[in-house]
């Protein structure tokens, strides 16, 4: 790891500040992720402005909507009542996201910002675009079961690797961002950049610019909700698949569903074809089969990855059964 300054701030104006100011700056809240980039080399910030004394931890309820402060722990936020009453998606996307241990360091505005798993990526020795733009992709030729079958370019195909934010994009969280010019709200559907020919810039957040916290509207008061992760091993790994559904059903009608894709995407992927299946469709079989069909519309499978075109509308299938289960009619 290279030499760092390292800043303790109890300011957010003053953190935001310096770090505009200082394109080799960056943030550090609970360095589960940045830590080890900095280890393998990929980061090399010259100076750490250390958040965690900000004032941005806790969780608010204001009505139907539910704000978490960015430096809300995973574990917190996982143990809240409201969620787990009103929206368990998130509470189940948290468990399976991480072990215990991570979970009381991880914050959930660091969660949302994570970088891809792609061993590439993570190996300064590998080309790579979004670690260098124009570099190269050595995943291409390379190993790649990991690795994406939606939103990817020819100049990256890097799986994101957030089941927290598979929940909340399809809930429609809203990102609050505070900068040197103010703060703004950014929808989460909006917040992630698809790779293109720029998979270096990953999302909206301009230097220095800060996650102060996330709005999260509840679900419909009866709404069913679930996250489903398959991955390689039941203890701590990354998805192969994952599916967020959040259904609301009457008479045996689907009157909306909400789908949040993840493990196989380079964002975490809104369903919204498939959604549009669900919509006004009666509980059975065939709706959901259909719903999985639109929802991996478009796959570009490549030579280790295209078994994740099945697995993913599986995945769906079977994360729409278990959210509707009760309501089957046929």
């Amino acid at each position: 790891m290279e030499a760092f300054e390292y800043i303790r701030t109890r300011n957010v104006a003053e953190a935001i500040a310096i770090v505009t100011a200082d394109p080799s700056a960056s943030y550090l809240a609970g360095g589960t992720t940045q830590v080890d980039l900095m280890r393998d080399g990929v980061l090399t910030p010259k100076r750490l402005i250390d958040l965690t004394r900000l004032p941005l931890r806790g969780i608010g309820h204001q009505g139907e909507t539910v704000r978490i402060g960015a430096l809300t722990t995973m574990e917190e936020l996982a143990a809240d009542a409201t969620i787990g009453a009103r929206a368990p998606v998130i509470r189940e996307a948290l468990l399976l996201g991480a072990s215990t241990q991570l979970r009381n360091m991880a914050t959930i505005g660091g969660n949302l910002l994570q970088r891809t798993r792609c061993r590439y990526f993570r190996d300064p020795s590998c080309l790579c675009n979004k670690r260098e733009r124009g570099a190269g992709c050595a995943a291409r030729d390379g190993h790649h079961r990991m690795h994406a079958i939606l939103g990817a370019s020819d100049q990256c195909f890097a799986t994101h690797g957030s089941d927290l934010a598979v929940a909340l994009i399809a809930l429609d969280a809203i990102v609050r961002v505070q900068g040197i010019e103010g703060e703004r709200a950014i929808p989460l559907t909006a917040f992630y950049r698809l790779p293109g020919e720029t998979p270096d810039i990953e999302n909206e957040l301009a230097h220095g610019d800060l996650i102060v916290s996330i709005d999260v509207p509840l679900p419909p008061a009866g709404a069913r909700s679930h996250y489903l992760k398959v991955r390689d091993r039941a203890s701590y790994e990354f998805a192969l698949a994952s599916a967020a559904v959040i259904v609301t059903i009457a008479d045996g009608i689907i009157r909306e569903g909400r789908i949040g894709l993840g493990g196989v995407a380079t964002i975490p992927w809104r369903a919204v074809k498939a959604e549009a299946v669900l919509a006004g469709a009666p509980v059975r079989a065939e709706t959901l089969r259909a719903a999985a069909e639109a929802a991996l519309e478009g796959a570009a499978p490549r030579r280790d990855n295209a078994f994740k075109t099945e697995l993913a509308k599986r995945t769906l299938i079977r994360a729409l059964a278990t959210a509707t289960e009760s309501a089957h009619t046929s």
